[in-house]
C-alpha cells in the first residue's frame, strides 16, 4: 500500500485518498447495478477521464421530471452532485460500454431531478447539477445544468391599445408579453392570422416585441392581437382594432360653362382625391363657383308670357309639396300614438304577464291562463285607454286555435314552467328513454320544465346549480322538455389522473342532442382558488358512450368552439351550445395551487351521558356537498354548533391535521389517544369521497356541564394553519342556525317565460338593436361589456351574431336573485343610449 499512495501522491493526493478509500470499503460494481466504480487496464491509467456528454440545462414542464446525462472516457466512477450535495448512489442509472475506436471503456450515467426537488430550493440561488467522473490518475468536472421550473404568467404587463391612423401614417403597438421562465417569444396576429414581416416588409417587430407598420394602408385596418409563448403555455392579449381612415381631397376645378340665361356661369370639382373613407374627414369648401358674365356674354332675352308661366308654375309645386308634408306628419303622429298604446298596454314590459279580463269559453280550460303567450301571434289586439283596460273585455279578439301547440301526447299542461305530474313520474319516465340512462333517480337534485322560444331558468335549490335558457335559444315553433340534475359521485366515477382533482359537482343538462340556436348558461359552484396562474383548468364532457373528453382548457377557449367558461371567484358560468354532463377538473401547475374546503361541526342534538361528540366534516366548497351533508346529518339527528369555515387546501402532498386545544381541563377532557388526528393528502385531493370527517369524544366531568370553550386547529403538515375558537352550550336549541343553512333557497325550480328574466322581453330586443351595430365613438356593445366588468371576454362576444344579447344572457345569470335592473338602467345612461329610461317606469306608469 505505501508504493501505491506513493504513485497517488504524484498524480493528484485528493483523487487518490478517494480511490483509496473507495477500494478499502469495497465499493465495486457487478453489470449494469447502481454502483459507479469500476477498473481500468494498466495501459488507461495514466489518462484522465474527459466528458463525451455534459448536463445540459434543462426546464421542467408541469410535473414533468427532467433527466440528465453525462458520459466520460475513461472512468472508473461518475457521480452527479446538486446544489452542493451528491446524490446518492441509488439514483444513479448506469450504463458501460467501449468505444470501438480507442478502445477505451466509456461510462454513462443519468439521474432524474424532480419539480419537488427543485421546489425545495426556491427563493435561494438557483438548483444546478454537475457530474464529476474519477480515474486512477484524476477527477474532472463538468459543466453545471441549471434546472428551472418553466411557467409563463396569465397578464401581459403591457397590452396593445387600439388606434386611429390616417393613411399613409406610421403606426406603434406596443406589447410587453407575461413574464415566464423560459423567457416567451411573442408574434402578432391580425383577425387571427400570423402576420409575417418577411413576406410583408411593410411590418416591422421591435427587439421589445413592438409590432411597427411603416405605411398604414386600408388593408391594414383590423384587429391586431399580440400572441406570447413558450414550452408551457400560449397567451393572447386582448386584440387593439387599428382603423386606418382616409381623409377627403378636392379634383381639380372643372371648366368654365358657358355663359347662361342668367348671366352667369360657373364651374365645379368633386372630393374624389381621394374619396373620404373609413371615417375620414370630408373636404372642406366649395364645391361649386360661379361668376356674373361681361355684358358682352349674356344672352339676349326678352321678358313675356313665358316667364309668367314659370313662376306660376313654381308656386303650384311648392303648395304641393307642402300639403303632402302636412298628410305625412299627421299619419305618423297618428301611427306613434297607436304604437305607444300597444306598447303601454303590453303586460311584457313591466317583466311579466298580467292577467287581462278574458273568460274562457270552457271553466275545465281556465288554467291556459297560466300559459305565456306567443309574442309572435298577430291576431290579439286592444284597443281603448289605458284607465279603461280591465273593463272593455269585448274589445279583445282572440284567435281559435291554442296559445302553444300541444305538449307531446296531448297530456302535459305548463303552469308557471312546471308539469303537473310529480317529480318522480317525470324521472321514472325520462330513464325509460334510451338517452337518460345516466340520469339518476334522484328527485331531491333534479329540476325540469317545458320551454318554448321565450326560454326560462332550471335552478337546482341550495346548490348554487342553475340553467338559463335564453330568449331565441330554442327555435320558433319547437317546445323542449328539459332536465337539470347533479350526479352522485357514486353512480358517476369520473376518472382523474396525476395532480387532477374534481373541482366542481358532475351536473347533467338534457336531452342530449336538442338543436339550440344560441347558447345556453349552465352555473355552477367550483371549489379552486381562481387563480389560473396555479391550475390547468379544463372542462371535461361525457360522451354518448359514457367515456370522458376535454372539450376546452380555461383561459385557451377557442371562440368558434361550442363551449366557453367564465370563472369567477366561486362560480363557473358555462356557454354551452349543447347539452349534456360536465364537469370541472383542475391540474395543479405548483404547490402554490388549493382547494377550497369548507369545515363543518355538528354534534347530536341532545346529550344524556357523559360523553359528547363533535363531528367535524371536511368537504369541497360548494352548495351541492354541503347540502347532502346537512340534509345527511339532519336524519340522524345532528346539529350545527357553529357556522362553516373555509381552509385553503394547498398542492403540498402533506396531510391535513385536525386537533382540540385549551378546554377547561376542571370540566372536560379528551379521550382522543393521539395529539391530533389526520386526513390523508389523496383521500381530499382525488375526490374519491365527497366529504371525509373525523370525530373527536369528548368526557364531561359532571352531568351539570353545558358550557364548552376550546379552540380547533387545522393545519397542514409543515404548513400553515387556521385556528377556530368555539363557545357553545351543549344543552341550548340550535335549530335556528340550522334553518338559516338549510334553507337558504326557496325559490321555484322551474320559471318559464318573461318571469325568468329581469329584462322585459321587448326592451330587450330594443337595447340589443341599439348597441350591436359598431359606433364611430365606441358607445356600443363594447361599452357595455366595459362596464359590466366583461371585457376579457371581447372575443368571445364579437363571435356571435348579436354580441348585446350573449352579454344581457350573462347578466341575467349572475344577477338572477341580486340584480338591480335600475342599475344596469344607469349603466346604459352613462353610455348614452336613451332606451335605458323605459327600466325606471313603475308598474303603475305602464
Amino acid at each position: 500500500m505505501p508504493v501505491l499512495v506513493g504513485s497517488f501522491v504524484r498524480a493528484r493526493l485528493g483523487a487518490s485518498l478517494l480511490v483509496v478509500w473507495l477500494l478499502l470499503t469495497g465499493f465495486t460494481c457487478y453489470g449494469s447495478e447502481h454502483a459507479a466504480t469500476s477498473t481500468l487496464p494498466a495501459s488507461f491509467t495514466d489518462l484522465l477521464p474527459h466528458f463525451l456528454v455534459e448536463p445540459e440545462d434543462e426546464f421542467i414542464v408541469k410535473n414533468k421530471p427532467v433527466t440528465l446525462t453525462c458520459r466520460s472516457t475513461p472512468a472508473t466512477q461518475i457521480y452527479f452532485k446538486c446544489n452542493g450535495e451528491w446524490v446518492h448512489q441509488d439514483d444513479h442509472l448506469i450504463e458501460r460500454s467501449t468505444d470501438p475506436n480507442t478502445v477505451l471503456p466509456v461510462m454513462q450515467v443519468t439521474i432524474e431531478i424532480t419539480r419537488q426537488q427543485v421546489e425545495k430550493v426556491f427563493g435561494l440561488d438557483e438548483y444546478w447539477c454537475q457530474c464529476v467522473a474519477w480515474s486512477t490518475t484524476g477527477t474532472q468536472k463538468s459543466q453545471k445544468a441549471y434546472i428551472r421550473i418553466a411557467y409563463l404568467r396569465k397578464n401581459f404587463e403591457e397590452e396593445p391599445q387600439g388606434k386611429e391612423v390616417a393613411l399613409d401614417q406610421e403606426v406603434l403597438l406596443r406589447c410587453h408579453p407575461p413574464e415566464g421562465v423560459p423567457q416567451a417569444e411573442v408574434e402578432w396576429q391580425r383577425n387571427e392570422d400570423v402576420i409575417d414581416p418577411v413576406s410583408d416588409t411593410n411590418f416591422f417587430i421591435t427587439v421589445d416585441h413592438n409590432l411597427v407598420i411603416k405605411k398604414a394602408r386600408l388593408a391594414d385596418t383590423g384587429n391586431y392581437t399580440c400572441v406570447a409563448k413558450n414550452i408551457v403555455a400560449r397567451r393572447k392579449s386582448t386584440s387593439a382594432t387599428v382603423l386606418i381612415y382616409v381623409d377627403g381631397g378636392w379634383s381639380e376645378w372643372s371648366k368654365w360653362s358657358a355663359c347662361g340665361a342668367d348671366c352667369s356661369m360657373w364651374r365645379t370639382r368633386e372630393c374624389s382625391q381621394p374619396t373620404p373613407g373609413t371615417g375620414g374627414k370630408d373636404c372642406q369648401g366649395l364645391d361649386i363657383q360661379s361668376l356674373n358674365c361681361t355684358s358682352e356674354q349674356c344672352p339676349q332675352t326678352v321678358s313675356g308670357a313665358e316667364d309668367v308661366a314659370l313662376y306660376v308654375g313654381m308656386v303650384a309645386v311648392a303648395l304641393c309639396l307642402t300639403l303632402l308634408l302636412i298628410v305625412v306628419v299627421l299619419v305618423y303622429r297618428r301611427k306613434k300614438e297607436g304604437l305607444d298604446a300597444d306598447v303601454a298596454d303590453s303586460s311584457i314590459l313591466t317583466t311579466g304577464f298580467q292577467p287581462m279580463g278574458i273568460k274562457p269559453s270552457k271553466p275545465e280550460n281556465s288554467h291556459l291562463l297560466t300559459i305565456q303567450p306567443d309574442l309572435t301571434t298577430t291576431t290579439t289586439s286592444y284597443q281603448g285607454t289605458l284607465r279603461a283596460r280591465h273593463e272593455a273585455t269585448g274589445k279583445f279578439s282572440m284567435s281559435n286555435g291554442p296559445l302553444l301547440d300541444p305538449l307531446p301526447n296531448g297530456s302535459h299542461t305548463l303552469h308557471n314552467g312546471k308539469l303537473n305530474q310529480d317529480n318522480a313520474e317525470f324521472v321514472s319516465r325520462l330513464t325509460t328513454q334510451s338517452y337518460f340512462k345516466t340520469l339518476p333517480r334522484d328527485v331531491a337534485n333534479t329540476s325540469y320544465g317545458t320551454f318554448n322560444f321565450l326560454g326560462g331558468r332550471l335552478t337546482i335549490p341550495n346548490t348554487g346549480i342553475s340553467l338559463l335558457i335564453p330568449p331565441e335559444a330554442i327555435p320558433r315553433g319547437k317546445i323542449y322538455e328539459i332536465y337539470l340534475t347533479v350526479q352522485r359521485w357514486e353512480d358517476l366515477r369520473l376518472p382523474l389522473a396525476g395532480c387532477q382533482t374534481l373541482l366542481s359537482p358532475v351536473v347533467s343538462c338534457g336531452p342530449p342532442g336538442v338543436v339550440l340556436s344560441r347558447p345556453v348558461i349552465l352555473s355552477m359552484d367550483h371549489c379552486s382558488d381562481a387563480c389560473l396562474d396555479n391550475w390547468a383548468v379544463r372542462l371535461k364532457k361525457q360522451n354518448y358512450d359514457g367515456a370522458w373528453e376535454d372539450v376546452l382548457l380555461m383561459g385557451e377557449e377557442p371562440v368558434a368552439e361550442p363551449y366557453y367558461c367564465q370563472l369567477e371567484a366561486e362560480t363557473c358560468r358555462l356557454f354551452a351550445e349543447q347539452l349534456g354532463t360536465f364537469a370541472l377538473v383542475g391540474e395543479s401547475l405548483h404547490m402554490g395551487a388549493a382547494k377550497r374546503l369548507r369545515l363543518v361541526l355538528f354534534s347530536d342534538a341532545y346529550c344524556s351521558t357523559l360523553e359528547y361528540n363533535i363531528r367535524v366534516y371536511c368537504m369541497d366548497d360548494t352548495q351541492d356537498v354541503f347540502k347532502e351533508v346537512m340534509q345527511m346529518e339532519r336524519q340522524l339527528g345532528g346539529r350545527l354548533i357553529d357556522e362553516p369555515h373555509v381552509l385553503l387546501f394547498k398542492d403540498s402532498y402533506h396531510n391535513l391535521r385536525l386537533s382540540l386545544h385549551d378546554m377547561p381541563q376542571a370540566h372536560w377532557r379528551s379521550k382522543l389517544l393521539g395529539g391530533y388526528q389526520e386526513i390523508p393528502f389523496y383521500h381530499i385531493w382525488n375526490g374519491s369521497q365527497r366529504y371525509l370527517h373525523c370525530t373527536f369524544t369528548l368526557e364531561r366531568l359532571s352531568l351539570s356541564t353545558c358550557e364548552l370553550t376550546c379552540q380547533l386547529c387545522v393545519w397542514q403538515v409543515e404548513g400553515e394553519g387556521q385556528t377556530f375558537s368555539l363557545d357553545f352550550n351543549i344543552a341550548k336549541d340550535t335549530r335556528a342556525l340550522d334553518s338559516e343553512f338549510m334553507l337558504m333557497d326557496s325559490s321555484s325550480t322551474a320559471l318559464a317565460g318573461p318571469s325568468a328574466f329581469q329584462i322585459p322581453y321587448l326592451i330587450r330586443q330594443k337595447i340589443c338593436s341599439s348597441l350591436d351595430a359598431p359606433c364611430p365613438n365606441g358607445a356600443d356593445w363594447r361599452m357595455l361589456a366595459q362596464r359590466l366588468k366583461l371585457e376579457r371576454h371581447m372575443s368571445y362576444f364579437s363571435s356571435k351574431a348579436s354580441p348585446t344579447s350573449v352579454i344581457l344572457d350573462l347578466w341575467e345569470a349572475q344577477h338572477f336573485h341580486s340584480g338591480n335592473i335600475n342599475q344596469l338602467a344607469t349603466v346604459m345612461s352613462d353610455i348614452g343610449k336613451q332606451e335605458a329610461m323605459i327600466f325606471l317606469v313603475s308598474d303603475g306608469e305602464c
